[in-house]
């Protein structure tokens, strides 16, 4: 059962658009791929990769549209996760990225694009309750991770071509499409689970709060915090549904007293920080220790202090495979077999002599 629920709720903490930025590159979650995790089992080894991409034309003032300061904002992003099982109830995960593409283009088509990598992430989790019977499930993880920015947040662009003598003016370009925000950030992190094995459901809520760091460039961008609630099933042993309702709060920027955001990059701190509701349907199928999926997150309740882009389009896919570092001790039954041990969470998993399940790590118990 903890096989099917780590990796098939794999789902993405969305970082929200505005004018201090998206993913790493500003005030969000740096955490993509990996919001809803407990623990792996022990010796277990988890890879993942997934796509994410954001798109954006929309403008707020408070919670009501309004002119637009931007004809549209894109980030293309791949995230990198590698897991291990120190423990049966410790986790360890190393994690990054890579931005594609971040381009923001202007109302007078002034662009300003980046590329590169954005943050590391160490992540470990600990399960503080893990209780399993025939009926039901629960488990309870508590995380702390630590970010430390790897890519550029001073870059900078043309901001004007001499016509006359071809000499380029430049500038540092604005958070929003700088590959990370330059600073080292704490994460806090709470996960509860209950599952029903015999009815193939499940509940499970999350919660995570980012604290912010001042980069280098003396610049703060709002404390991250999000709450999600999610219900999940699973079809036909393989193919998960998960819907999630998901809040999140993100404060104002701060910046040293000596520093003028809106002259140097065209950030007015005052325009910043945001209330956001999300609705994230997910689909995922499973083959194996194999898992693929892909989500969508719509948007049900935005305010934004003062104007700001707002979040519009964001979609992600992935996958995962997951293996583990020693065998399991299963031995195939045969016809003269006169015991088999059965997995009482996964019945298709039997052994001819004791041994533990691979894919929940249960112990096999009689077959009677």
């Amino acid at each position: 059962m903890r096989s099917i629920l780590l990796v098939t709720l794999t789902l993405f903490i969305s970082t929200k658009i505005n004018s201090q930025g998206c993913c790493s590159g500003g005030s969000g979650s740096p955490i993509a791929g990996g919001a809803s995790q407990g623990v792996l089992l022990d010796r277990q080894m988890e890879v993942g990769v997934n796509y994410q991409t954001i798109s954006t034309n929309k403008y707020l003032a408070g919670d009501v549209d309004t002119i637009s300061a931007i004809k549209s904002f894109k980030s293309d992003y791949l995230y990198f996760r590698l897991a291990y099982g120190v423990t049966k109830d410790f986790t360890m995960s190393v994690e990054s990225g890579y931005f594609l593409n971040k381009t923001q283009i202007g109302i007078l088509d002034d662009t300003s694009h980046s590329s590169g990598i954005g943050d590391l992430i160490l992540f470990p989790r600990y399960d503080v309750l893990n209780h399993t019977s025939e009926k039901k499930r629960t488990e309870i993880t508590l995380g702390m991770g630590y970010k430390i920015p790897l890519g550029k947040y001073n870059d900078s662009s043309i901001v004007y071509r001499n016509p006359y003598n071809g000499h380029n003016t430049w500038a540092t370009m604005g958070p929003t499409v700088q590959p990370t925000n330059g600073s080292n950030d704490f994460i806090f992190y709470g996960f509860f689970f209950r599952g029903y094995p015999l009815k193939n459901f499940r509940v499970f809520a999350n919660v995570l709060y980012v604290r912010k760091g001042f980069n280098p460039l003396g610049q703060k961008f709002g404390d991250y915090s999000s709450v999600g609630i999610f219900m999940g099933k699973t079809f036909f042993k393989k193919l998960g549904v998960t819907v999630q309702i998901k809040g999140e709060h993100v404060a104002k920027m701060q910046v040293d007293k000596n520093i003028d955001m809106v002259a140097l990059y065209g950030v007015d701190p005052k325009a910043t920080g945001a209330v956001k509701v999300f609705f994230v349907p997910q689909l995922s199928y499973s083959y194996k220790s194999f898992t693929v999926y892909g989500l969508t997150e719509i948007p049900l309740y935005q305010y934004v202090n003062y104007s700001q882009v707002a979040s519009h389009f964001q979609m992600t896919i992935g996958m995962s495979y997951r293996f583990f570092a020693y065998k399991s001790g299963i031995v195939k039954p045969t016809d003269k077999t006169a015991e088999i041990y059965v997995c009482p969470m996964h019945p298709e998993v039997t052994s001819a002599v004791p041994a533990k399940c691979p894919k929940c790590g249960m112990d096999l118990e009689k077959k009677k």
